[in-house]
């Protein structure tokens, strides 16, 4: 039944949401809204991080139900990204490059392409506010979006020993002692820390633990994960637009953790909270063109045909569906 839901998703976005870039032959990505405006028709309205996660769910389709057809997709699909980011496989934020290296890691992508994306993250990382890297080129912030999932492109690179000082900067900067929640991030010119709690720091967080096998932190943020966003074993969703994305995240890595970590009662909260949400977000969807559309909170029912402005439009909230699906679909 789970990985039936999982397919169930992935056909309704490839419906909704895949389109050639441009008109040109040989490419795909995902439209940023359905039904989509004039400019999502053309691809003109641009999320490079949300096609990074769209490209590792059809690597976790791949994983669940290989076929040479959805291969063809996934090599064109990567290549498209880079043509319409005019030719580039990075850009001025940190956190996107490490999104898109973790998809192509997963999908076997072109080596100059990762080694593109790991050098421009290697040149984000700085010894201010004692390391880490900075959220975009220039700027004077360092959070947990950037430096989490670039600790888990390292590590999976083999670069661990940097992947660990990425993790350790976290630990030391922005999980919060008293709750174990993961804060945004850290201001370094003035010393402040941006207190916000977001679904997708803990995800990064404690994916990062897993791949270093920091099983004492996992274990806290799980424990922190479950007292403070997942209300009644659900994942709290946080909109549309880029927080479309944050519960999918938080499941992914909540899934990964539960098949990682040794047998513990932490692991098992990690699995029900998947479980439960994965239940719940499936129950909430509407039957619409395709197969079934998804809601920005998971305990929430949607409309099938969503009105002008409501975020279930956004492909953000749909691969974030699909994502949490997929999660679930890993655990049996």
């Amino acid at each position: 039944m789970r990985a039936e839901r999982a397919a169930a998703a992935e056909r309704a976005i490839t419906v909704r949401h895949l389109r050639p870039v441009w008109g040109l032959p040989g490419t795909v990505l995902g439209r940023s809204g359905w039904p989509p405006d004039p400019g999502q028709r053309l691809h003109w309205h641009w999320n490079y991080w949300w096609q990074s996660h769209l490209l590792e769910a059809l690597a976790d389709a791949q994983h669940r139900a290989p076929t040479a057809a959805r291969a063809g997709l996934i090599a064109r699909f990567a290549r498209s990204v880079r043509l319409r980011n005019f030719g580039s496989w990075v850009n001025e934020y940190y956190d996107d490059i490490a999104w898109l290296g973790i998809a192509l890691q997963r999908v076997g992508g072109d080596p100059g392409a990762l080694d593109a994306i790991a050098n421009r993250l290697r040149s984000g990382w700085t010894p201010d506010a004692g390391g880490g890297i900075w959220w975009r080129r220039g700027d004077r912030f360092k959070n947990a979006p950037a430096n989490g999932p670039a600790a888990i492109f390292h590590a999976r690179a083999g670069d661990t020993e940097h992947a660990r000082g990425l993790l350790d900067w976290m630990t030391e900067r922005l999980v919060d002692p008293d709750t174990g929640l993961v804060r945004d991030g850290y201001r370094v010119d003035t010393g402040e820390i941006v207190p916000h709690i977001y679904t997708y720091c803990q995800g990064v967080y404690l994916g990062a633990c897993v791949e270093l096998s920091e099983v004492d932190s996992a274990k806290r943020v799980i424990r922190a994960v479950s007292g403070h966003c997942a209300p009644d074993g659900v994942i709290r969703g946080q909109g549309g637009g880029d927080g479309g994305l944050f519960a999918g995240i938080l499941a992914r890595y909540l899934a990964f953790a539960a098949r990682k970590l040794p047998p513990c009662e932490e692991s098992d909260t990690a699995a029900g909270i998947v479980l439960s949400s994965a239940d719940a977000c499936w129950d909430s969807a509407a039957d619409a063109r395709g197969g079934p559309l998804f809601g920005p909170e998971w305990t929430e029912r949607v409309s099938a045909v969503p009105a002008k402005g409501a975020v279930a439009r956004d492909l953000s909230v749909q691969v974030g569906a699909w994502i949490l699906l997929e999660a679930a679909a890993t655990l049996g």
